[in-house]
């Protein structure tokens, strides 16, 4: 059974005093005398009286939350990004309010209209793999409400955004597949209309062209979810002259191909290597640990949030801002070739 919550009108009726007398004894009002201002406050800690934040918030006209939409919020990447962002948001005095689209671009929308009767002060948001329309989110800043996109962005809008170095994850990566001893390689990516799709596919075509590696289209496939790397890479497996590497766009493609490798009795990394994209914790706990890219999630966060408050704070209207944080190489056995003895 839920507890009442304590009332300035409860604490005024054990007193014996009016509700004004003290409201003014918590604020400190100098009227008010400091028997008075310590009995009040004494009974407050007593009776765990919190004051009601939506009361302040309306009488000061604003609600000091900040909504936030995250495609998923299953992935550790995201989850991690919501860290960076409270941790920043709630020193600041705001609250956050988190919405998922489930990559669905009718869910995006209602999220947002959502977070608008939330009267949010500014709005941070990575968009779905369905969303091609971005009124909605123009919609957002034409209320003059500050919008700041992370990971996924929308390149037709003005607006400040903090991204990861795509392209030059992807190149290391693929580089380090091919300093392995890999040379026919498979790209599992995703839809090209993200930026991040575009930018992987990039920084992969680019490692192969710099080590004069042959593009072959049919190794380059739209498959960007556990489910559907088992699909992709089974037929990868039995083709005539299968990949001997596979560089998926996440971590979660990456380990849906590992298990079906596996379970075509092939090893990794000794017959395919496989490296993904995130370093999510499901890529450290599998059989071989995944070979990933580390996007830092936990500070894409904290760096979106922070230019969220520059734009609240400073309110004039300066350039949108992009961010572009750097990746790091995270070798482990699922790339890691075993050495061949030499016999003379």
């Amino acid at each position: 059974m839920r507890t009442a919550q304590t009332t300035i009108k409860d604490i005024a009726s054990r007193l014996g005093l009016s509700p004004s007398t003290v409201s003014r004894a918590l604020k400190d009002h100098p009227d008010i005398g400091a028997d008075t201002k310590k009995a009040v406050k004494d009974l407050a800690v007593e009776l765990n009286y919190k004051p009601n934040a939506m009361a302040i918030s309306l009488r000061n006209s604003r609600s000091n939350i900040i909504g936030v939409i995250i495609p998923e919020i299953v992935h550790h990447f995201f989850s991690s990004v919501i860290s960076g962002i409270e941790d920043v948001a709630y020193d600041a005095g705001y609250q956050v309010m988190v919405c998922q689209s489930n990559e669905l671009y009718q869910r995006e929308v209602k999220n947002t209209q959502a977070l608008l009767l939330s009267r949010i002060e500014g709005l941070l948001v990575s968009v779905s793999k369905e969303t091609r329309d971005f009124s909605h989110l123009r919609g957002v800043k034409e209320l003059n409400i500050p919008v700041v996109f992370f990971d996924r962005v929308c390149d037709e809008m003005e607006a400040d955004r903090v991204i990861v170095d795509d392209f030059e994850g992807a190149y290391k990566i693929v580089s380090h597949l091919i300093e392995v001893g890999c040379k026919r390689i498979a790209h599992l990516g995703t839809v090209q209309d993200l930026l991040i799709g575009r930018n992987r596919l990039n920084g992969y075509l680019k490692a192969l062209k710099d080590h004069n590696l042959p593009i072959d289209d049919k190794l380059i496939l739209r498959c960007d979810t556990m489910q559907s790397a088992q699909i992709a890479t089974k037929r990868l497996v039995y083709e005539l002259n299968p990949p001997d590497g596979i560089f998926a766009v996440n971590d979660l493609t990456a380990i849906g191909a590992l298990q079906t490798i596996k379970e075509c009795k092939m090893r990794v990394p000794d017959d395919i290597c496989v490296a993904g994209f995130g370093n999510g914790l499901y890529s450290m706990f599998t059989d071989p640990p995944i070979t990933t890219v580390e996007q830092n999630g936990y500070k894409m966060g904290q760096v979106a949030m922070t230019l969220m408050l520059d734009r609240l704070i400073r309110h004039d209207d300066y350039p949108p801002i992009t961010e572009v944080l750097e990746t790091s190489l995270i070798q482990r056995k699922s790339t890691q070739k075993p050495i061949k003895p030499q016999y003379i």
